[in-house]
């Protein structure tokens, strides 16, 4: 047993820690959660109008909160967990993480246009420009972009193509940071494994100079 002593270092994991005599309660259990989230849902635990929430997807008898949002009408990744030390950091501007999506816009986007598209523009909360841009697929009446970005602004995919002329029908983030959504159905759920939830701390160890990320 740890005793109260400003000099000792404890590992609340391993070891049994008491306060004046009183043993702490051990640490909740850390969940980590891939959605792929369905049209319809809104990202948040609970909704005053009654729509559907992602929190109805997953209940592992935990309160788990969603990694960032996305809209009503976005579908795709969406991670949960109740590791709130790592959803800061996967968050924060300075990390710089990835987000990857599937945007079908309207319109035929040709192949000679996508220097246009990886330029950047300018929107009305300043500059855009993302990491990567691909054609999928071109038609007359629509195409489709695989678009990176690392900023996570408010409604900035949908604003950017809608900036270069091509207006967004559907939208679906395909992948966060090292975690991808691969053959997930919509509306199904799964554990992120070991592997990924360590790739997920060490992107933003990484990002920030090395420091562990406990």
């Amino acid at each position: 047993m740890v005793t109260r002593n400003q000099a000792t270092l404890a590992d609340p994991d391993v070891d049994r820690i008491a306060v004046d005599g009183r043993q702490l309660p051990p640490p909740e259990a850390k969940h980590y959660l891939l959605v792929n989230k369905p049209r319809g849902y809104v990202t948040t635990l609970a909704d005053p109008q009654g729509r559907p929430v992602v929190a109805d997807l997953a209940d592992v008898g935990a309160r788990l909160y969603p990694v960032g949002r996305l809209d009503r009408d976005v579908e795709g990744l969406l991670l949960l967990t109740n590791d709130g030390a790592l959803t800061h950091r996967l968050l924060h501007p300075r990390y710089a993480l990835p987000r990857v999506y599937e945007a079908d816009v309207e319109g035929r986007v040709a192949p000679g246009a996508l220097g246009r598209w990886r330029r950047g523009t300018v929107l009305d909360d300043g500059p855009a420009k993302p990491v990567a841009v691909e054609l999928v697929h071109s038609s007359a009446g629509r195409s489709r972009l695989r678009l990176t970005f690392t900023e996570g602004r408010k409604h900035e995919v949908k604003r950017y193509c809608e900036a270069l002329g091509h207006r967004v029908v559907r939208l679906r983030r395909i992948a966060f940071g090292p975690v991808a959504l691969g053959g997930l159905a919509p509306g199904a759920v799964r554990r992120l494994t070991p592997r990924e939830v360590a790739a997920l701390r060490a992107a933003v160890a990484e990002h920030a100079g090395g420091r562990r990320v406990s």
